[in-house]
């Protein structure tokens, strides 16, 4: 069973329903008596709204049921609140907002949410919306970030003049000061970082389904996130948590969209039980760039203070965070970790960084794969790029003065994180080596000679992993199979592979008599879900507590069927052993025992199983280094990545072929936001204008070339499986890293800036304005 255990690369058990088109998502499952539901948006950025006539669109065919913003005020449904703000961890105070199911009085957003219509087909009640006449009286919007925090901006909320929620501040401001007054060296970049939509292959997706003999509902929901969706939604709704069921089955990608409850998820729960019927909703592409939770959307000017050999003496860095029109979920946590991860895996003792929580009139931001650890990643390794050149130091050299040195760890950073384990350098190195950095000459010749631009880049990551507790649960079967009880939630991530292979090599079980279950309330007792690449270390940490659990109360029940003291019997790959003899008994069929029917000791249980728990208090410090190399064809602005190398330490890699498989996608998604995605609103009517595909752009498998990717294993310290996070890595290392390599390929023209993304229009442009300067 080795071959199936830890550290193997055992190729994924879910694959198969994938690939042979069995999987089950929101949109696959078929309720009967089910109708549709069509969610009317807001078509303005911000607007009052003076009146709601549904008379005409109740009268068209097919319309079962209309809501309206009235309708849920008349219900007394709260707004969707902020999981939390600074001041609930100690911070400090800022505007709350609640953002209604339903809005009934003003628009801040396109996207709001004005009224849901429940007909027969999906086409009623999309027709019906249509004659729904709503009156709105258009307000000024404010849209980019830059323009709410001006003296005469637009107010997003009356109440909160300034449009600014709150302020984060860390580090000591006077003695940063008065480090760069000392500085040999002080480099300064104004950077954006470009808001971005999550774009899962998978819409969101909801059914509701109220059964009005238990009084209870049942929500079918694409969620990452499924105990704490039923806790928003018992909270809005006024509902015991006990009473609502959530089941979240396949689920098409995530990476923090899916964490939390959305208004749909309310309103199909309400709407079948106003009208008794099962009610579907399924999200188009078009309404999900819309009306989805986007990421990023940051402003910030930061400095970087050096001596004369380029070691780092400060930074100094302030930032305006969009949050929207509204601070949603866990909204507040890119802000948090953006200044914490300003640093990155640097020496750096002296640090002022502020970000302040800017309101504008569009979607609310929410956390999205790295949630704030790219941001800050983004910006230090910016500045180290633009110093190297300044200083006359190669980007590998100035890196190499400043990481923090092995035997300087654990190490606490001057922004609150203690970083227990890790060989910086090492895996620096190991990627220069990898990518062959030292021959890069030649190449840089060969494409000169083909009339192309080339650049290159060296960038260093480090990420803070695992969050909250978790609960993991093991169930023995009569048969002696078990199955796992997973608090967390696989959306890709590989979960069913690698926790049977954790479980099989555990407990000695052959990998085809372990069964696997998440998504679903009413079958797992209690769980967090998968999100902030948690799910190695807290439900890999709970899932061995709960094996250990069931390997103590086995070893009881084969004592005495061994005939054998408990002290006297131990586990050994499967089996029970009395010790100085040759009676064995598996657990197998230890487990069986606990089910007989007759003569089962009062000390034991009926059944065998065990759970666990682990805590988040203590993260694990993913890091990396990534090498890229660009391409740059000078008469059409277009860039090719044409070697791409990463190193990463995960810890002890649990599965490595799931885990290059995750950096992979990570590595993907922060090549996309480097080079071609953006959300665009029109600056004055807040008008969306990459609202499909045809704007807004997602990267193809011909934007990539073939990624060579290797682990250096570092365990972890601080858990006892010695895991590191790999499902935000990717992301964090690969905007700068593209960035940096472009900048490195235009610098030759004189052209030292670009921001994200960085698309064939904006290289061209840049290209073009140096040509005419020179």
């Amino acid at each position: 069973m080795r071959a199936f255990g830890i550290g193997q690369p055992v190729r994924r058990l879910e694959d198969k329903r994938f690939l042979t088109g069995s999987g089950r998502y929101v949109d696959d499952l078929r309720l009967p008596r089910e109708c549709q539901a069509y969610v009317l948006l807001s078509p303005h950025a911000n607007a009052r709204i003076l009146r709601v006539d549904t008379s005409v669109a109740k009268s068209m065919p097919g319309v079962i049921q209309i809501l309206t913003g009235h309708d849920a005020k008349d219900a007394q449904f709260p707004g969707m609140p902020p999981l939390f703000m600074p001041e609930d961890m100690g911070g400090p105070k800022g505007f709350r907002t609640q953002r209604p199911i339903l809005a009934y009085d003003r628009v801040r957003c396109l996207g709001d949410r004005v009224a849901v219509v429940i007909a027969e087909t999906l086409s009623q009640a999309r027709d019906a919306a249509e004659e729904i006449a709503v009156e709105y009286e258009p307000l000024p919007a404010v849209i980019r970030i830059e323009d709410a925090v001006r003296i005469d901006a637009p107010t997003v909320w009356d109440e909160c003049p300034g449009n600014v929620s709150f302020t984060l501040e860390i580090g000591d401001e006077q003695k940063t000061a008065a480090t760069f007054e000392r500085a040999a060296h002080r480099i300064r970049l104004r950077l954006e970082n470009n808001r971005i939509a999550a774009n899962p292959m998978e819409t969101r997706a909801a059914i509701g389904d109220y059964n009005a003999a238990d009084d209870d509902y049942t929500l079918y929901t694409s969620s990452q996130a499924p105990h704490a969706v039923r806790q928003q939604v018992s909270n809005i709704l006024g509902v015991t948590e006990s009473r609502i069921r959530v089941i979240s089955p396949d689920v098409g990608g995530g990476f923090g969209l899916k964490s939390d409850a959305y208004p749909e998820d309310i309103l199909v729960l309400w709407g079948s039980a106003k009208c008794g019927r099962p009610v579907r909703w399924t999200s188009s592409r078009s309404d999900a760039l819309l009306s989805d939770h986007h990421a990023r959307d940051q402003v910030v000017t930061a400095e970087l203070a050096l001596d004369a050999q380029g070691k780092i003496l400060a930074i100094r860095a302030h930032a305006l965070h969009g949050v929207g029109a509204y601070i949603v979920a866990a909204g507040v946590a890119p802000l948090v970790y953006s200044l914490r991860y300003t640093p990155g895996a640097y020496d750096v003792q002296t640090v002022h960084l502020t970000t302040r929580a800017v309101f504008t009139n569009t979607s609310p931001i929410n956390v999205y794969r790295g949630a704030g650890r790219p941001e800050g990643n983004y910006v230090i390794e910016r500045l180290l790029d633009r110093a190297a050149h300044e200083i006359g130091l190669s980007p590998l050299e100035i890196r190499r003065r400043n990481l923090i040195p092995a035997l300087a760890l654990p190490y606490a950073t001057a922004t609150g994180s203690v970083y227990d384990s890790g060989e910086f350098e090492r895996l620096m190195d190991r990627c220069a080596e990898l990518s062959d950095w030292h021959s890069y000459a030649q190449r840089l010749t060969d494409s000169r000679r083909s009339g192309k631009l080339r650049g290159r880049s060296i960038a260093y990551y480090i990420e803070h992993a695992g969050i909250f507790n978790e609960r993991m649960d093991l169930r023995f079967d009569p048969g002696g199979n078990v199955t796992i009880l997973a608090g967390t939630h696989s959306h890709g991530q590989g979960h069913a592979t690698v926790f049977t292979q954790m479980v099989s090599e555990w407990l000695g079980i052959p990998f085809e008599s372990i069964r696997f279950v998440q998504g679903d309330t009413d079958k797992v007792p209690f769980g967090r879900g998968t999100y902030a690449a948690r799910s190695a270390l807290l439900g890999g940490v709970a899932l061995r507590r709960a094996a250990d659990q069931i390997i103590e109360k086995a070893r009881l029940m084969a004592a005495q069927i061994l005939d054998a003291s408990g002290q006297e019997v131990e586990f050994r790959s499967g089996h029970f052993l009395a010790l100085g003899t040759n009676r064995t008994i598996s657990l197998i069929d230890t487990a069986k025992a606990f089910f007989s029917k007759v003569g089962l000791p009062l000390e034991f249980s009926l059944g065998l199983d065990g759970s666990g728990t682990s805590s988040g208090d203590i993260p694990n410090y993913p890091n990396g280094c990534h090498v890229c190399e660009v391409e740059i064809d000078p008469s059409t602005g277009e860039t090719r990545i044409v070697r791409y190398t990463v190193v990463d330490d995960v810890g002890n890699p649990l599965n490595p072929m799931i885990c290059e498989g995750q950096v992979h996608g990570g590595i993907a998604q922060g090549i996309g936001q480097a080079l071609l995605e953006h959300i665009v609103y029109d600056p004055n009517d807040g008008q969306l204008l990459s609202g499909s595909f045809m704007d807004y752009a997602m990267p193809r498998a011909s934007d990539f070339c073939d990624i060579k990717n290797e682990f250096c294993c570092v365990p972890s310290t601080t858990n006892p499986l010695g895991v590191k996070g790999v499902g935000e890595s990717g992301t964090i290392g690969s905007p700068p890293a593209v960035m940096n390599a472009i900048i490195d390929a235009l610098r030759p023209l004189g052209i030292d800036h670009l921001d994200m993304p960085a698309t064939p229009q904006r290289v061209w442009t840049e290209i073009h304005r140096a040509s005419l300067d020179q």
